[in-house]
Formats: C-alpha cells, structure tokens, sequence
C-alpha cells in the first residue's frame, strides 16, 4: 500500500534525489477534468444524451481508441465521440483564454522546489500538445517544464506506459530516476508499467485498493 502523505509538497519532497519529475496535466496540474465533463455533459445533453460522474470517472487518464470505446458501449456506435469531444476541448479552451484555468493547490510551490533542487520537469498528457502547452503558457507556468508530450506522439494510450517512456526518453533520464505525478488510476498504471516512481494525487475519484498499492506515495488532500 501507498505511504499517505498530507500534502503534495510533503510527497515530492522524498524524491530529492530523483533527475526528473513528470507531470500529468488534466486533473494534476490544473482543474480541468470537473471542467472537461461539465462542458462534455453539457454538450452531449443538446444531443440527447446523459453523461455521469461514473461513467465519466471511468475515462480517466485515457484518450483515443479506448476512450470512444468506451463511450460507445454506453451510448451506442452512432454517439458522436469526434464531435462531443471538439465541443467540450473548444468551451474548456474559452475558459482557458478568458477567466483562465485553475491550478491545483501546491503545483506553483512544487514546481518552484523542483526547480531549486535542478531537476528536470515534463508534462505527459493525453491532451494533444499544442493544447498542453498553451495551457501551461497561459498560466504563466510553461517555462517550468523542459519537454511537453501529448497524446498524439504515441501509438498507445494510458494504462499502456509508452507516454511515460517518451517523457523519459526526451528528458534523457532513465525511468528509474523519473517521479510521476498522476492523479488517475489509468495513469498510475501506466508509470509503473514504465519503471518510474509514482505519487498518486486523487481528483475526481479515489484510486482502487489495488492501484493505491501500486503508488509510492499516496497524497490524501
């Protein structure tokens, strides 16, 4: 089982000696998974269809071929996963570029001591890239993060680990020197399946006992 820490700066804290920290974005660095499934009920909703907190929290951490299969087996093979996700990704961005994104508490002091101690930071999302970084960008926390990779630059989503092992590879540090930051079950998965460190930060849904076993640190608030 996970050790609980209090708090996200607490965790990060016993990875000093760590070369690198890889960030997950939607629901880690910014609040933007409860905003996501808002503006993707709201959308789904003038079509017709009923979109949950469970059957959204089962998406988490995914993208791609195994999200929209996952929304078909729902609501059928003629629900219009391209252009309910375009919706929501459009109203999320409007956000983004007017009252702007909320960050998630402690993300500014965590990213500050990870830049006293000199070690290296990226972003590993299954958001496309483009998006990542003007997110980052326009929160003013961009210059933090020496490589971005988003969901488009690998084959295989989360759970599989092949995003984390890009991030490795760009930042040209082994997995076993990288610490990830996830805050889904899928994403949990996926680090450890890369060989990295794992500190787990639930947002919309507590990991599975299974998966809070899976995780060196487990942050409880």
């Amino acid at each position: 089982m996970a050790v609980v820490e209090q708090d996200l700066l607490c965790a990060i804290k016993h990875f000093e000696g760590k070369k690198a920290a890889i960030f997950d974005m939607d629901g880690l660095i910014f609040d933007t998974e409860r905003l996501f499934m808002e503006q993707l009920a709201i959308a789904m909703k003038e079509q017709g269809y009923v979109l949950s907190k469970k059957i959204y929290c089962e998406t988490l951490g995914i993208g791609g071929e195994p999200l929209k299969e996952i929304m078909c087996s729902y609501f059928g093979k003629k629900y219009p996963f391209s252009e309910m996700g375009k919706k929501a990704e459009e109203k999320v961005r409007m956000v983004a570029e007017t009252v702007g994104l909320v960050i998630k508490p402690q993300i500014p002091e965590v990213l500050c001591f990870l830049k006293e101690k000199g070690i290296l930071c990226a972003v590993a999302s299954t958001t496309n890239s483009d998006a990542v970084k003007h997110y980052l960008k326009s929160a003013g926390i961009l210059p933090y993060f020496q490589e971005i990779v988003g969901g488009e630059m690998v084959k295989k989503s989360k759970p599989e680990p092949d995003i984390f092992l890009l991030a490795c590879e760009r930042l040209n540090q082994e997995p076993n020197q990288c610490v990830v930051l996830e805050d889904s079950e899928y994403g949990v998965r996926a680090a450890k399946r890369a060989g990295c460190s794992v500190i787990c930060v639930p947002d919309l849904k507590q990991p599975s006992n299974e998966v809070a076993e899976m995780a060196d640190y487990l942050v409880s608030s």
